[in-house]
């Protein structure tokens, strides 16, 4: 009788973050499940903003333990970690987790001897993708190792530096505040000028000039917009105003590289009307979200709001910003106008262009415990894990061909909606419900689903029913959306329909549809 080769067998697929098998404790008291090194590191660089204070830990405890992983993953496999440290540098869009683990990579690989897999260089050049990180990365280092830098990491920053640095770069970035000025990093790295740029000579000669000898320091003639930068920080205080309300003030702005940092102190006064309807039109999208409120408050007029609307809610603008999606929630709620509750809406929809549309019923649950409140995403950031989670969770409840959304803590309860409703509207209608009691909404909704999806950071408390994956049946998928990057998770992962995803981007849930049609899925930078 025929027991494997039948047409009704399904494959089990296997997904990349896996349990040990060995338990552990949540940090309320649940039984928890380990990770192993790979899938703990993934987990913890997604959501460690680096010495940020969580509920459970403290911001140098997470340190510790996400360099130790990187210490001990880049002698033990460097070629994963390697390529961990580049995609979250690129497409995971984190860029301090990224640095700190290069500069771990290569002190551990230097302190161990090791040879083979990536090179040292390629790793530290391939985490430096903005031009103020060169000097992000010597910081770094010296304050944790020493001012004795390494070869690989000079030649890394260098092959950086020519890759990054130009003209508009050293005026944003090259400011008296940093304790790495773009001179000081060309004399300690030697970078030379990239032979397909004629004019990174100059400018290298120049950022050395203005370093150590700022008085005189000549702009040289190959690079016009410090020229042009140059003649408007020469205008009297009293001319430079009307440069900004004059014919032909915006573009002259743009055609200086000022930006609108910069600007408030070159007037020496507001940031009022005139001078925003100025810089608007040079700003890049990410600068506008930003400033929402401060345009209204300066009045700016609808006619130069509505380019604002336009430039936000742009698809290739989106992708190009690569601005998480929790940065349009944020926006919206601090941005006192209607005007820009739409474009917001739509800009958060192209964010998250990459959720899917499940078939059949999805049961969505959106954790909005205590824990998940007290941790912001970041010191600058005023959102939380419990909104961050809502988003998506929200997402793809709308993306769904037939889902129930509901929110948890020590109780739990359903969120209403409509198809097509507004994304931002729903988050509205989410609460904040104390304790955490993940298993118990699990029993309370689970109703023949075909899929449960819960967003979370894994810390159920104890339940005398088990976990909360143990209350789906075996043949259904549950899969977790960790926003915490806790050691231990609250289910086992990888295999038997159970899977671990992690991170504040859409990026994860491309993994659901491959499982769900029996193909094992990788890690993201290996898909």
């Amino acid at each position: 009788m025929a027991r494997f080769n039948v047409r009704a067998r399904k494959a089990q697929p296997t997904s990349p973050v896996t349990t040990t098998g060995r338990v552990l404790r949540t940090h309320q008291g649940g039984r928890g499940h380990e990770r192993d090194a790979r899938s703990e590191l993934f987990l913890l660089a997604l959501a460690n903003f680096v010495s940020q204070q969580t509920f459970y830990e403290d911001g140098a405890a997470r340190d510790d333990r996400f360099a130790k992983l990187v210490r001990e993953l880049a002698v033990s496999d460097p070629d994963w970690t390697a390529s961990l440290l580049g995609w979250l540098r690129g497409e995971g869009n984190l860029r301090t987790a990224a640095i700190v683990g290069a500069a771990e990579y290569v002190h551990a690989r230097l302190a161990a001897g090791a040879t083979g897999g990536p090179s040292n260089r390629q790793v530290v050049d391939s985490v430096l993708r903005r031009p103020d990180e060169p000097g992000e990365l010597l910081g770094y280092w010296t304050a944790t190792y020493g001012r004795n830098i390494p070869k690989p990491v000079k030649r890394g920053v260098a092959d950086a530096v020519r890759r990054l640095y130009h003209a508009k770069s050293l005026l944003k970035y090259d400011t008296a505040s940093k304790g790495y000025r773009f001179g000081d990093i060309l004399n300690l790295v030697h970078a030379a000028p990239d032979p397909a740029k004629p004019w990174q000579g100059d400018l290298f000669q120049y950022a050395l000039d203005r370093r150590h000898h700022p008085d005189t320091a000549v702009v040289p003639g190959s690079l016009p917009l410090l020229a042009a930068h140059r003649d408007l920080m020469e205008l009297r205080p009293a001319k430079r105003r009307k440069v900004v309300t004059g014919a032909g003030g915006a573009q002259r702005l743009a055609e200086a590289g000022m930006t609108w940092e910069a600007l408030a102190g070159w007037l020496q006064g507001p940031m009022d009307k005139a001078a925003w309807e100025a810089v608007i039109p040079s700003m890049g999208a990410m600068a506008l979200v930003r400033n929402l409120r401060n345009f209204d408050e300066a009045g700016v007029c609808d006619e130069v709001a509505a380019q604002v609307a336009a430039k936000i809610s742009d698809p290739a603008e989106v992708a190009r910003s690569r601005q998480f999606p929790f940065r349009y929630l944020a926006a919206y709620q601090h941005a006192p106008s209607l005007r820009w509750a739409y474009p917001l809406e739509r800009a958060l929809g192209h964010s998250l262009a990459n959720v899917p549309a499940l078939p059949g019923r999805t049961l969505v649950l959106v954790d909005r415990s205590g824990s998940m409140f007290y941790s912001r995403l970041s010191e600058r950031s005023e959102l939380n894990r419990a909104d961050a989670a809502a988003v998506f969770g929200t997402a793809l409840a709308l993306r769904a061909a037939d889902a129930d959304l509901v929110e948890f803590g020590s109780t739990s309860k359903e969120i209403t909606f409509r198809k097509g409703e507004s994304v931002l509207k729903i988050l509205e209608r989410f609460g904040d419900l104390g304790g955490t009691d993940t298993t118990e909404a699990v029993r309370r909704h689970y109703r023949g689903h075909d899929r449960v999806l819960l967003v979370t950071d894994e810390q159920y408390a104890f339940s005398r029913h088990g976990g909360p994956t143990d209350q789906v049946p075996a043949h259904v998928p549950v899969y977790t959306w960790n926003l915490a990057g806790y050691r231990a998770g609250h289910g086992p992962s990888g295999t038997a329909n159970r899977h671990t995803f992690g991170g504040l981007s859409d990026a994860a849930f491309r993994m659901v549809p491959l499982l769900e049609a029996a193909d094992d899925t990788k890690w993201p930078w290996a898909a």
